[in-house]
């Protein structure tokens, strides 16, 4: 049976998405995952009634999160997924052919099966390719026993105020960064600046006090109601400094070809906040140090 598929990403905000069909609901032993059917974005999936992805618009996010900072990374070799159980960030990381090794740290087993059965081109495969290693357990736990270290971390996670909540903070940074080598990058979501801004400058406040160059990137994501904020954070990579000509010579010579979103003319505005998004995030921002 048909019927609305509403969010509230507020107590002021609401959207959705009309006429669409729940396929399954599944209460893990962590969170509620429900998987939908909808006419605007085909297939998607929620975690306690929030919107996660959808196979319409998926690549928007999963293009961004992994590549303005694989490509800026002169030789990226190895990386570093938290959370990611959808497998889309590891499909896009699978992309770069100098990455021979990539590590998922999923918490949710159910989550990893439920969207390889109901959302395959989500993952596209990720699983089942040789340089994936999929680990099952709090990512935290993953970090503080790891020997190995990468070159990418993507916080593909649910936000701070989740199961995930212990890894948006100061002491998980500098326990991250023992894993990170030496010109390494992570990636993060922050949120929607019109719905999520304090949640969004707290964590850039907490990046900041841990890496030494954090810069913001923003797209609109059809599924999440509105423009999106993202975050790179590094000690000495800044992917937002890019040469136009570099940039496009590293997408050739790495053969990453084909993306939906992603390209070399958007790599710049999408680290181009406008003066509105500016403004609203700096309502909240502490001063620089």
């Amino acid at each position: 049976m048909s019927a609305p598929l509403l969010f509230q990403p507020t107590p002021y905000a609401l959207y959705g998405f009309p006429n669409a069909r729940r396929l399954t609901s599944h209460a893990s032993a962590h969170q509620l995952i429900e998987v939908w059917d909808t006419p605007q974005l085909g297939r998607l999936y929620t975690l306690d009634g929030r919107p996660m992805a959808s196979v319409g618009d998926e690549f928007i996010y999963h293009e961004c999160m992994v590549h303005p900072t694989a490509l800026a990374h002169p030789a990226p070799h190895s990386a570093l997924v938290l959370g990611g159980g959808d497998g889309g960030t590891a499909r896009q990381l699978l992309r770069h052919p100098e990455i021979t090794r990539i590590v998922v740290a999923e918490l949710d087993a159910e989550v990893v099966r439920l969207t390889r059965e109901y959302l395959p081109q989500v993952h596209g495969g990720a699983f089942d390719d040789p340089r994936v290693e999929l680990v099952i357990g709090d990512a935290a736990d993953f970090v503080a026993t790891a020997q190995q270290k990468f070159d990418l971390v993507v916080f593909d996670l649910t936000p701070p105020d989740s199961p995930a909540a212990s890894l948006y903070t100061g002491a998980f940074y500098t326990q991250l960064k023992r894993v990170m080598r030496p010109g390494a990058a992570l990636s993060m979501h922050l949120g929607a600046p019109y719905y999520h801004a304090a949640r969004a400058a707290t964590l850039l406040d907490g990046l900041n006090e841990a890496f030494a160059v954090v810069r913001t990137m923003s797209a609109f994501v059809p599924l999440y109601g509105s423009l999106w904020t993202m975050a790179t954070a590094s000690d000495t990579l800044d992917p937002a400094a890019l040469a136009p000509a570099e940039l496009a010579g590293r997408l050739t010579a790495r053969q990453v070809k084909d993306l939906a979103w992603y390209d070399a003319d958007a790599h710049a505005g999408l680290f181009s906040a406008s003066r509105v998004v500016r403004d609203k995030l700096s309502q909240f921002l502490k001063p620089s140090r």
